[in-house]
């Protein structure tokens, strides 16, 4: 899998690719569920599903956390996406209201793909703060970014 994110992050800059150098997933976090996708060439997708608590304002809300999207670039367009139909049961399975999940502004129109059939919502302009998967002693320990937040409702609207 390293190898995989390493390939398909890796266009998009170094620095996305980095986190996965020496064999590292998800920078510190253990996905509680993978959906991979095979053919004959290898990894074609990966999906990870983390459950998490996060503060929207002043609740703690579970929800889960989709992270380590990737599709193999010689099937981008091909549809992929529609296989996120097939994650909703096991989402509805674990309890939680939303699945969440965040990208960078130059992922606008292939995360707007996804949105098209009603599975999300993509939200501008919401501040995330978020830590640093690992103690860098030249940063602080959290960031803020401005990312695209994209949010599901799996158990509520």
């Amino acid at each position: 899998l390293p190898d995989f994110f390493r390939k398909n992050y890796g266009p998009t800059g170094v620095s996305n690719a980095t986190p996965f150098e020496g064999g590292r997933s998800w920078a510190g976090a253990t996905p509680e569920l993978r959906t991979i996708g095979y053919d004959a060439h290898g990894i074609a997708a990966h999906i990870g599903i983390l459950r998490r608590f996060i503060k929207v304002g002043e609740v703690d809300l579970l929800l889960a956390e989709l992270g380590l999207y990737g599709v193999r670039s010689d099937l981008e367009g091909l549809g992929i996406s529609f296989s996120m139909q097939f994650v909703y049961p096991v989402l509805q399975q674990l309890g939680v209201p939303f699945a969440f999940g965040t990208v960078r502004h130059a992922l606008r129109n292939h995360v707007e793909r996804f949105c098209r059939g009603g599975l999300a919502t993509i939200l501008s302009g919401i501040p995330v703060r978020s830590t640093h998967p690992e103690v860098y002693p030249d940063l602080p320990p959290t960031r803020l970014e401005d990312v695209l937040v994209l949010v599901s409702p799996i158990g509520r609207s």
